[in-house]
């Protein structure tokens, strides 16, 4: 009777482990609510110190029409305090990031002066907790004044006024590359140049050569761990050539760059147009993912992978995956000449088993008008649309390939929009903002919609290794008030937890979440039932906590977290358990 009591109540057990299992193991906590002086302002940047404390720093507007009027930084310790603030009132002129190295907290700038006329690169850095402010300048390029010399929009580079320029910060923010095309009298100048956060200069490259013919518009950037060696990824645009109906006017180009040379690799096969494509460097492999058209509309048709020589970027194995039906599905439904368009990668995660999971988004501009007192005005409207999420293994293969449908649309701050992305093990995370709950298309699909709104919700999508989407609602509006910067966090992978921001008007707050680890919190275990003269093994899932273990052995049961062999010998068993 025991032993029968005993089965039931684990088999249970084990069918309520099982459910649980599915379910998506993400918390957060709160940090306390605060007053701000500044109304209107954008997130610069936000990092995590030595000492564990996280800086942010925004820039703040004032006057009409609202312009830059200088930089707060705030300093919260592990528990989401606000412990320390400073108000920088220098708002120069293009602040491009910020960053924390060695305890010094960097702000990035591109300015013009005029009485050198060159455009300089300065660095403004400080001691955390100390602040005092100084200048450092990195770079300085003769050059005419010019409207928009920074592209901040990387993926629609313009040439024409004379001076161009580009910063890229590697994923790990330990380097940093600027890109400067400029004039010297009626030459075209091109250089690249790599900074490490320390601020010394491991790269200066002259690419004139290469721009007689091409205009390049780098997009990802990766670095080798010595920052001897970067590599850029982009689109070269074609000068002068004549074009066929059925190409276009430029292609992705591989460009690697060191202090004394560059190779070159282009992705130009006949009637394969690659798109948004990524490098990854990872265990001195290089491999390069991304999209591909067969039609140079970018109406993509599926998934690219190539395996490259690290030094010579020669191609070693390249593999095409098409999309699927059922990814079709996901996107479409049931719509007649459906097109993917205007990808934008985002983010890439190596599974333990060197698998490649990646992201991209539906990005585009569109323009239109807004209507004041003063008469109407032309407006850039910014759309994040459905995420792209596909599984390569080792070899390149396309094990899976789903869709997240999702409308946005905003005229201000971008950081309220989008997603972020988080892998850990196997499984891909994406966290985004929704004003109500997904919308059902059809029984297969799901959208979420109107990101920024006055009713903010946070929501987590969990795809898992074998590509099972799931979602929970992970924060209401009615727990936190403000809109969440969801785009723009800081990421500790060290400790598995985002930071994220929330601000509207003048009351801000700080959102912890925090992954569950399922390599700790989710094991493999043995469930041992044990009688006076036999012991049986059984196999299955269990959340390890105090609750769990008290049923387990109020009923006879016994968890094993070695994987030894078990016997009748309740000796055996016990020695086994004693090691826990």
């Amino acid at each position: 009777m025991t032993v029968r009591k005993g089965l039931s109540m684990l088999f249970f057990l084990v069918a309520l482990v099982s459910v649980r299992a599915q379910e998506i193991f993400v918390d957060y906590s709160l940090g306390e609510k605060y007053s701000d002086r500044y109304k209107y302002s954008t997130v610069l940047s936000i990092s995590g110190s030595e000492n564990g404390q996280t800086v942010l720093v925004r820039t703040y507007y004032g006057g009409m029409p609202l312009r830059p009027k200088g930089h707060f930084v705030e300093l919260y310790d592990a528990e989401l305090n606000l412990v320390e603030d400073y108000n920088n009132k220098y708002a120069g002129q293009y602040m491009v990031d910020g960053f924390v190295k060695n305890g010094q907290l960097c702000l990035l700038e591109l300015l013009y002066n005029k009485k050198e006329q060159a455009y300089q690169y300065v660095v403004h850095q400080s001691a955390l907790g100390n602040f005092d402010f100084t200048e450092k300048v990195l770079l300085s390029i003769p050059s005419k004044e010019v409207v928009n010399p920074l592209a901040v929009n990387k993926y629609s580079r313009k040439f024409g006024d004379g001076f161009s320029t580009a910063v890229h910060f590697n994923k790990q923010k330990s380097a940093f590359v600027i890109t400067v095309y400029h004039r010297e009298g009626n030459d075209r100048k091109y250089h690249i140049y790599l900074f490490g956060t320390d601020l010394k200069q491991h790269i200066n490259y002259d690419f004139t050569e290469q721009i007689q013919e091409k205009n390049y518009a780098f997009e990802n950037i990766e670095v080798s761990k010595d920052l001897q060696t970067v590599y850029l990824m982009g689109k070269a645009f074609f000068k002068k050539r004549r074009f066929d109906a059925k190409e276009r006017r430029y292609q992705y180009e591989l460009v690697r760059v060191t202090d004394s040379g560059h190779q070159t690799q282009e992705f130009n096969e006949a009637g394969r147009f690659t798109e948004s494509l990524k490098p990854i460097l990872t265990d001195n492999e290089l491999i390069t993912v991304g999209f591909y058209a067969d039609r140079k509309d970018n109406r993509y048709n599926g998934l690219v992978y190539f395996k490259l020589d690290p030094s010579t970027l020669a191609v070693r194995s390249k593999k095409y995956n098409p999309f699927s039906k059922q990814f079709m599905m996901d996107k479409f439904g049931r719509e007649i000449d459906a097109e993917i368009k205007n990808l934008i990668f985002k983010d890439v995660h190596i599974t333990p088993k060197k698998d490649i999971i990646f992201s991209a988004e539906e990005y585009f501009v569109t323009q239109g008008e807004d209507i004041g007192v003063g008469g109407s005005k032309k407006t850039d409207r910014f759309h994040y649309n459905d995420i792209v999420c596909a599984k390569l293994n080792a070899n390149g293969e396309m094990e899976w390939a789903r869709n997240i449908n999702k409308t946005e649309v905003t005229q201000g701050d971008a950081a309220y929009a989008s997603y972020t992305a988080y892998g850990e093990g196997d499984d891909m995370y994406f966290f985004i903002n929704s004003g109500e709950n997904p919308y059902k298309i059809s029984k297969e699909r799901i959208l979420f919609k109107q990101g920024y709104s006055k009713t903010p919700n946070m929501f987590v999508i969990k795809i898992d290794s074998d590509g099972n989407l799931a979602y929970k609602k992970l924060i209401d509006d009615k727990e936190v008030r403000l809109p969440i910067m969801v785009s723009k966090p800081l990421i500790d992978k060290a400790s598995d937890k985002l930071l994220f921001y929330a601000k509207r008007g003048n009351r801000k707050q700080l959102v912890k979440v925090k992954m569950g680890n399922t390599s700790s919190s989710l094991k493999q275990w043995f469930f041992v039932l044990s009688a006076p003269s036999l012991s049986y093994i059984y196999f299955g899932y269990a959340l390890i906590n105090d609750c769990f273990k008290h049923y387990l052995f109020k009923y006879g049961l016994y968890l094993v977290s070695d994987l030894q062999i078990v016997t009748r010998n309740r000796l055996k068993i016990n020695t086994i358990l004693n090691q826990l």
